[in-house]
């Protein structure tokens, strides 16, 4: 009898059968190959290997800002105005210009300072980032919850995050530190005030603001700028939380907001925010107080009204927080035609290292990404780096030129049909801080804008934080509160000298504890006293 079998069968899959990325069907995931049930094993398990292997890599550097963070799609409607004027008169971005004109984004919110699975209850600002896949290319709107920030210059921002990260000894985060870089650096006072004010935590991501942050420009057809501010509003309501209450939701779930903004998207309560801006003419202002490129400082509303231009919902949930959430890539530097920078040296310094950092942390390709990539044809002369899966290439371009000039079939320029925006500059090279740099002037209102259980938070905070820093910073800050308000100066000086008092000489490394954490210590007492004794097993 013939055996043959002329229709050998191997293993029997469909479409939902696992595989290796070989595309060869896996017939065991549960065990690897061994000699006997009880091994050893051999070391041709390939899929065992491709499988270990490529689980020892699955994570890319974290941020090192921003790490924690949580994700949606959704879209840009524009107003086609800008309040009650068309934009047209501002700026000639197309994703601006028609009444009704949607334009896909992707926004990532996150906390700053502290790791990939913090708790989304520190004190600490909001990282609030929009990529918009407009038909000129991607814009990356890349800010914060608040409006302001620690510093003016970027030559500080590293040794303001390593300040504000754990001790590089102890691994915990110390708010003597902190308040150390903070009373050495005055410009800072008046983000403090905002961050040790329930403004510093967030309920949620929903319901908090949006800023750019940096002063930006906008450029119309004429090729006339204008400065300008970004602010987005939540339709949601604003809510933020006390540290008791930020304490005891902690306790309870420390992703509460990543999962409170997928559960409102699944449920079909898509969250929304409407984009204002504040506009002033380009130049030095030099009639006001401030420098409009200070981004330690607001734009007072009285004179620079916000206008809205368009609103943005977020309707649709990652598919893969690897894939899209934590490979997602900003960088301040992406801008479109009719979006320009402005003199902001914080900005500036912002535009060099988003970008750097992510081709550090994702790769030299981490824009052919599908989350990175423009959503429209893209044809560069770049070429290799790791990762390279993409020959981004136009159609009908000579493969063999790579270069540009050519007169062999290479890229070519595009046109350029609005007028280029070429400001006039001069001025001697310096090293130097900008001038109107009232560090305190600002921080007072906003302590007198408060309501009064927000200036209640903002001393008790700031009093728990300082009372266990040395003398000579203590004195630092209040005086730079003092200068603020008499009455925050007040408050401060009697609540640290109270503080103080109560805790002698109990301020030791012992009373280290995270920003503006309420008893932190008493915690780590609390656990040996309330822990349940047991036996060896």
């Amino acid at each position: 009898m013939d055996t043959h079998n002329t229709d050998p069968k191997t293993n029997i899959e469909d479409d939902q059968t696992l595989t290796n990325r070989q595309g060869h069907p896996i017939t065991n995931n549960q065990n690897i190959r061994t000699v006997s049930n009880r091994g050893p094993a051999t070391l041709e398990n390939y899929d065992f290997i491709e499988k270990i292997s490529h689980f020892d890599r699955e994570k890319v550097p974290e941020r090192i800002v921003h790490a924690r963070g949580a994700g949606a799609h959704g879209y840009f409607e524009a107003y086609g105005t800008c309040g009650d004027e068309p934009i047209s008169k501002y700026t000639r971005a197309k994703l601006f210009q028609e009444k009704g004109k949607q334009t896909p984004v992707f926004v990532r919110f996150s906390t700053v300072v502290h790791g990939l699975h913090s708790p989304e209850t520190v004190r600490d600002p909001r990282g609030f980032a929009v990529k918009f896949y407009t038909e000129d290319g991607n814009w990356d709107l890349v800010g914060n919850n608040l409006k302001i920030f620690f510093i003016r210059d970027a030559m500080k921002f590293p040794d303001m995050i390593h300040a504000f990260r754990p001790d590089p000894v102890t691994n915990i985060q110390d708010a003597r530190r902190f308040f150390d870089f903070c009373a050495n650096s005055p410009e800072s006072f008046h983000m403090v005030t905002f961050v040790y004010s329930p403004w510093g935590i967030p309920a949620n991501y929903r319901m908090m603001q949006g800023s750019g942050v940096n002063t930006y420009k906008w450029v119309n057809q004429e090729g006339k700028a204008v400065l300008v501010k970004y602010h987005w509003e939540p339709k949601q309501g604003i809510k933020n939380l006390t540290v008791k209450e930020a304490e005891e939701i902690q306790g309870k779930n420390f992703n509460h907001a990543t999962q409170d903004l997928y559960e409102a998207i699944e449920s079909g309560d898509y969250p929304e925010w409407e984009l204002f801006v504040q506009i002033m003419e380009d130049g030095p202002n030099e009639e006001l107080d401030f420098d409009p490129l200070d981004d330690t400082k607001l734009w007072p509303n009285d004179q620079f009204p916000w206008k809205k231009v368009g609103r943005m919902v977020l309707n649709k949930s990652p598919e893969n927080y690897f894939n899209e959430v934590e490979q997602s890539a900003f960088g301040t530097g992406v801008l479109v035609d009719g979006l320009d920078f402005s003199d902001d040296k914080m900005l500036q310094g912002r535009t060099f290292s988003y970008s750097d950092t992510q081709r550090y942390r994702v790769g030299a390709n981490y824009l052919q990404l599908p989350i990175n990539a423009a959503k429209k044809r893209v044809a560069t002369n770049q070429e290799g780096g790791q990762l390279r899966y993409y020959n981004d290439k136009a159609p009908r371009q000579n493969l063999h030129v790579n270069y540009e000039p050519s007169s062999m079939g290479g890229l070519t320029e595009a046109e350029q049909t609005g007028k280029e925006y070429t400001p006039y500059v001069e001025g001697n090279l310096v090293r130097q801080s900008i001038d109107r740099n009232d560090n305190t002037k600002q921080a007072g209102q906003t302590y007198r804008d408060f309501e009064q259980w927000e200036k209640d938070e903002l001393i008790n905070n700031m009093v728990n934080d300082l009372a266990i820093c040395p003398k000579d910073i203590q004195d630092k800050m209040i005086a730079l509160a003092e200068q603020a308000d008499d009455d925050y100066g007040r408050r401060l000086r009697e609540g640290i000298a109270e503080k103080s008092k109560m805790m002698g000489d109990n301020n030791s490394v012992a009373q280290t504890h995270p920003l503006g954490a309420d008893d932190a210590p008493g915690a780590v007492d609390e656990a040996i006293q309330k822990g349940h004794e047991q036996d060896p097993y």
